[in-house]
């Protein structure tokens, strides 16, 4: 059987299983929901920085969908693809996945399913440098015990769309489970440290990531434009991962979806101030949305 071992266990969140679980606590604690939630949700958008930049953005999404069903059978990932150059999305198809807490099993059914329906491919390998879909998956097992997961990393081409719009039609076939589809992506990495300084350098600059580029990604993804998604991150460099995003939203739409909840917007410059006090000439953003 063939198994994925955790990549950033010990950089991006704690790689021993008590210390996991406190910070998984404390991200949840972090932050209240607040507002009436959707009945139902099918989809989220999650940030996949190290947890003590993000990590309370994502509970929130997982905490949401965990107060509106108490039972979830598999979890889609879409991931971005930070170093995967293939065209077409990644499927990691069989086997298990190794965190902290312990094995999570593949949803094999499923990944049949998705490859007999649409453009992507089985790649394992694909998936064993890349933390986007990782760093979610403690989450999961902690709040849905049980839960099978189905990782796919997805590139920010056309196929992304297509991808969420097929993968919703699988779905809406298997109505005796519930599946919940998270896309994974940051938004605006801006400063000298990216190589992305349109705006120049300082608090302003960073006002305008955060203020008006963040938020052109965001609004896009709250009025469910997947194809508009995907060009607007070509041209303003406003998600990592807006492949995986984008697939998120056209499952969404697929199943009905016509509005989004943005239930929360920081960056990484935000939490710095916030948590320690000091300030950098760089940030990303981190939105958390469900659908």
């Amino acid at each position: 059987m063939q198994t994925r071992k955790p990549i950033v266990a010990g950089q991006f969140y704690p790689a021993k299983h008590d210390a996991c679980v406190g910070e998984i606590t404390e991200c949840l604690e972090a932050r209240t929901l607040s507002g009436s939630l959707p009945e139902t949700i099918v989809a989220g958008i999650v940030p996949h920085a190290g947890w003590v930049f993000s990590g309370s953005l994502a509970a929130m999404v997982f905490s949401a969908i965990k107060k509106q069903h108490e039972e979830v059978h598999t979890f889609v990932i879409f991931g971005a693809a930070h170093g995967y150059l293939g065209q077409s999305p990644a499927v990691y198809d069989a086997g298990c996945w190794i965190t902290p807490l312990g094995e999570v099993a593949i949803d094999e059914e499923l990944a049949d399913a998705v490859l007999e329906s649409t453009t992507a491919v089985k790649d394992s390998m694909a998936h064993k440098s890349e933390h986007s879909i990782e760093v979610q998956v403690p989450f999961i097992q902690y709040l849905f015990t049980g839960a099978r997961i189905l990782p796919i990393l997805v590139p920010p081409t056309g196929n992304a769309v297509e991808l969420g719009t097929s993968v919703g039609d699988v779905i809406s076939r298997r109505e005796n489970k519930k599946i919940v589809c998270i896309g994974s992506t940051d938004l605006t990495h801006y400063g000298p440290r990216y190589g992305f300084t349109p705006m120049g350098t300082g608090t302003e600059a960073l006002r305008w990531a955060g203020d008006v580029n963040d938020r052109e990604f965001i609004d896009l993804a709250l009025k469910l434009e997947p194809q508009k998604m995907l060009a607007s991150a070509a041209e303003n460099y406003n998600a990592c991962g807006a492949g995986a995003a984008a697939a998120a939203v056209a499952v969404a739409k697929k199943l009905g979806r016509t509005e989004a909840l943005l239930l929360a917007h920081t960056n990484s410059n935000e939490v710095m101030l916030r948590k320690m006090g000091t300030t950098s000439t760089d940030s990303v953003g981190y939105a958390a949305i469900i659908f």
